[in-house]
């Protein structure tokens, strides 16, 4: 029978998908005081579009401004891939040859005093040619002028989110059965890739296998340590599938954990639980963290919880909102986001548990469903 991470692949979005996005994104912008947007190739584009191009000294940037028609203005070589973009119909495209300006041609579609959002991974590059050509405009990244750009899923990428957790849980499910003992880290990290793909993951970002003191590490990359009986370990893995991100942690020990370990591993299962308590439309993403925090403070290992307690997902698989104090943006449904307390105990070990988790109507629901206990492995 098939498993829930190998079913049909869902819908393709549509010209008129990307046709709303741009709108909304305008108007959003319109709304927040801004002139309009530029965004640039990354994640904001594939967002928008559908469109996903390389980066380069070349200048591509989509001109969204209310009440317009969204422009693409992008290099005449790479024209005919932007037309065949699944978000292509949708646009107008402008297109400049080597050896043209292209700073002029995106300068014609801008007021020469207009305050605009720009894509935070825009090129310093095109940004300056900008500013040359337009000295009286003024910039603003998008995370912080349109914090909720990509924050809210609709139901068809609430529906790829939750097929990516789901090939994770599948991941998990059998990196379980196979010996961690005796074998290096790059060994586990490796099969955890596999298993990505092997469920349908069409990129994988990352396989952390901390194990021993080195669990202690929270974004510990896999090395040459040959894990031992006795060793706490923490795995932390995602990647794209569909184009939506995974993102889920499990700590698993090799033979009997010591009394000490089973109680850090409980705290920290608690405050995940907390955490994901704390989910409901209205509450602040800074609830969520101090909900986690409170319960590992008040076990007296506040000291060792170093980062946040989570970070947004979507076509990327780190973005806003974050789950942090200070951050009192409210918690909408549709949102998705990790929730990850750790304690990590230097020189010795450490434990993280993380799902992602979106936002409701009442409250949360987890989009990793494998269990929290402590998983003992050979």
């Amino acid at each position: 029978m098939p498993s829930t991470a190998e079913s049909a692949p869902p819908a393709p979005f549509t010209a008129d998908d990307y046709r709303a996005r741009m709108a909304r994104a305008a108007r959003s912008a319109a709304e927040a005081g801004l002139s309009g947007l530029l965004v640039a190739p990354g994640p904001d584009l594939v967002h928008l579009t559908g469109y996903q191009p390389v980066p380069t000294e070349r200048l591509t940037f989509l001109v969204l401004v209310e009440g317009r028609d969204p422009v693409l203005v992008v290099p005449a070589l790479e024209a005919p891939d932007a037309e065949r973009a699944a978000g292509g119909p949708a646009l107008t495209l402008r297109d400049w040859t080597d050896g043209k300006d292209p700073y002029a041609v995106t300068a014609a579609l801008l007021e020469g005093r207009g305050r605009y959002g720009i894509s935070d991974n825009a090129w310093a590059m095109h940004l300056l040619g900008l500013l040359r050509e337009l000295p009286g405009t003024t910039y603003t990244a998008l995370t912080q002028a349109l914090p909720l750009l990509r924050a809210v899923k609709d139901e068809r990428e609430l529906a790829r989110l939750e097929a990516a957790g789901a090939a994770a849980d599948e991941a998990y499910r059998e990196i379980l059965k196979v010996r961690f003992s005796g074998r290096k880290e790059t060994d586990v990290a490796a099969d955890l890739a596999a298993l990505l793909l092997r469920f349908g993951h069409s990129q994988v970002d990352f396989t952390v296998v901390g194990s021993g003191p080195n669990g202690a590490n929270p974004h510990h990359e896999a090395g040459e340590r040959t894990i031992v009986e006795g060793d706490m370990v923490v795995l932390d893995f995602g990647g794209l599938k569909h184009g939506y991100g995974s993102d889920t942690t499990r700590t698993v020990h090799v033979g009997e954990p010591t009394e000490e370990e089973r109680r850090v591993h409980d705290i920290v299962r608690e405050a995940q639980q907390a955490g994901f308590e704390a989910v409901r439309p209205g509450a602040a993403c800074q609830d969520v963290d101090r909900a986690a925090r409170a319960v590992i403070d008040d076990a007296g290992y506040g000291t060792y919880f170093i980062h946040r307690t989570g970070h947004g997902i979507g076509v990327t698989t780190h973005e806003p909102p974050y789950m942090i104090e200070g951050e009192e943006q409210p918690l909408v449904p549709g949102m998705c986001f990790s929730v990850e307390p750790g304690i990590y105990l230097p020189g010795r070990f450490g434990v993280r548990i993380e799902d992602i988790v979106t936002v409701t109507d009442t409250g949360g629901r987890r989009l990793n469903n494998t269990p929290h206990e402590l998983a003992i492995v050979e």
